[in-house]
């Protein structure tokens, strides 16, 4: 009996270990599966393995604090997180703090360190130009935002532009990088006044003195800067720079690629098919324009090496007599030298025109492309946290606290308007470094900023912005669909574009500094060459096919 009793206690132990390790095991297999899903793979076949609710948004499920570190492919950008008023009431709301990370040198080669160790930071933004951008895309280091969204956070197809996914779908289905200041179609509303950053600045007291000299044909521009030069020589004992332009990179410089080429009214297809705009006649005259004036000694050395940071200094002092230049990149120096003195600020004018005096035609500021993209990396310390993070940043709610800030202290509903705080736009208005510092708003943090958004909170332009940006208005023309046209840099024609763009970045200078038209026109000869023997007609016929793709999801023919 005993000997029976005893089998039964040991058959229920017995039963019961296994029912115990059933469980444990059940457990350990619930606890993995939460584990792997705080990964997204690129594998498209997989299913979401956890459901969000599409009417709520995800941020408000999750507010513990947590840092992510975001890179920031830009030398210049010295903005800081917590010490404004945005970011503290952004990281109270949500729990989220940014540690930003900038390159201190070469931006390139910072990022292509960090692409070498296989590891990002957990966002990553840089202009969508940048050849890097396709290749951390297509090197599996970011996750696809679109597979993020849909085990995570489904808010977010609600606050992200449709034709903006669209734009920046791959080839594989997955969508990488979201842009800002993206001019998405169906967010465009008829009062819609479209904006250039594209302007030609001269500064106003010196071109009032010298009578308002129209500058759109080479004779007048160059008679002009000449002027400029003789009546003023120095400006606080320092020499007079008679045109300024964006910074010389290795690839080339804005100022006299795509702006002056859209001043010309430059077209960039002949019957229908892309070509190479540098054969245009329009720009090899005005490029010996350009060279003529530095044989005139209108040109100063200093625009081919100075970087972002000297040019800034140089137009707080007021150096520079005109510039082709985008206007936003010197808000803050236009305010100091307001501040000192309201005739010494620049102004917009009809710049360098075709043959025919066409008005110019600045690029729209933004297009579909926008003119950063921000990715969330592989390396993410947690990437339901950034997608959710990222919708709320997107979302009316978060483009106003960012834009506008913490009610009461940067803004009140004013005559049924909720608009910033007199002081606030003060601030503002005067000392724009000392408004990012203290307040935030306004683009400060710029990432994910949507100004089809914004604008509804936006005041009224004052001076000394205000001409610069009403000269645009009605001149502006959208160059969207030419937009994000270039290659993979690791694929046969990102290869040969590469070896254009380091030649053409050579070359501009040289350009410049002939001694005669005659060595411009070798020098120019020998660049087309170079194209053909790299076969750049690949790269045409590779941006051909994309062009062709853009025009179907913007609706162009």
């Amino acid at each position: 009996m005993k000997v029976k009793t005893l089998c039964k206690v040991l058959s229920l132990v017995l039963v019961f270990a296994l029912l115990l390790s059933a469980l444990v095991g059940c457990g350990n297999s619930t606890e993995k599966k939460d584990t792997t899903t705080s990964q997204v793979t690129n594998d498209a076949t997989k299913p979401a393995e956890t459901k969000a609710n599409p009417d709520e948004p995800g941020w408000k499920q999750d507010t513990k604090p947590i840092t992510f570190d975001w890179y920031i492919h830009f030398s210049w950008f010295a903005t800081k997180w917590e010490n404004s008023i945005v970011s503290k009431y952004v990281t109270e709301k949500t729990g989220v703090k940014i540690n930003f990370i900038v390159p201190s040198g070469n931006e390139n080669e910072k990022l292509n360190t960090l692409i070498a160790s296989g590891s990002l930071p957990d966002f990553v933004t840089l202009g969508w130009s940048e050849g890097l951008a396709k290749t951390i895309q297509e090197s599996g280091l970011v996750l696809p935002l679109n597979k993020l969204a849909d085990q995570y956070d489904p808010a977010f197809y609600k606050v992200a532009a449709k034709t903006s996914l669209g734009w920046y779908t791959n080839a594989d289905g997955n969508v990488y990088g979201y842009p800002n200041f993206s001019m998405a179609p169906e967010k465009v509303k008829p009062t819609t006044k479209l904006e250039s950053n594209q302007t030609f600045l001269v500064r106003k007291d010196m071109y009032e003195a010298l009578g308002k000299p129209d500058m759109r044909t080479p004779e007048g521009f160059l008679n002009a800067l000449k002027a400029a030069k003789e009546k003023f020589p120095q400006v606080n004992g320092q020499p007079i720079i008679p045109l300024g332009c964006h910074e010389f990179t290795d690839s080339g410089n804005d100022s006299f690629e795509s702006y002056i080429k859209n001043f010309l009214s430059i077209p960039r297809e002949q019957d229908g098919k892309l070509y190479d705009t540098d054969t245009h006649p329009e720009y090899a005259r005005w490029m010996k324009t350009l060279r003529k004036a530095n044989e005139m000694g209108l040109i100063s050395k200093d625009i081919f090496v100075d970087k972002r940071a000297q040019m800034e200094e140089k137009m707080a002092q007021g150096r520079y007599f005109s510039m082709l230049y985008q206007r936003t990149d010197m808000a803050s120096q236009q305010l100091a030298l307001y501040k000192k003195d309201p005739n010494t600020v620049y102004i917009a004018i009809d710049g360098p025109s075709n043959e025919k005096l066409e008005p110019n035609k600045p690029g729209m500021a933004g297009g579909i492309a926008g003119w950063t993209i921000t990715h969330i990396s592989k390396s993410n310390k947690d990437p339901k946290r950034a997608i959710q993070f990222m919708t709320y940043m997107l979302s009316e709610e978060g483009q106003k606290d960012f834009y506008l800030g913490k009610k009461g202290d940067m803004w009140d509903t004013i005559d049924g308007k909720d608009q910033m705080l007199k002081e606030v736009d003060d601030l503002r208005n005067s000392d724009r470094k000392a408004y990012d510092e203290k307040y935030g708003g306004d683009a400060t943090y710029w990432m994910l900023s949507d100004s089809l958004t914004t604008d509804q909170w936006k005041p009224a332009v004052r001076d000394p912005i205000k001409q610069m940006v009403e000269w645009t208005w009605g001149k502006t023309v959208s160059y969207a669909a030419y937009d994000d046209l270039d290659p993979a840099t690791d694929s046969d024609e990102g290869i040969i574009l590469k070896k254009v763009k380091d030649a053409r970045g050579l070359l501009l200078p040289k350009l410049i500094l002939a001694k005669s038209d005659a060595e411009f026109d070798k020098l120019f000869s020998d660049f087309q060459t170079l194209k053909q023997q790299v076969g750049y007609d690949k790269v045409l016929a590779y941006q051909q096919k994309k062009l062709e793709a853009h025009k179907k999801i913007i609706g162009v023919k």
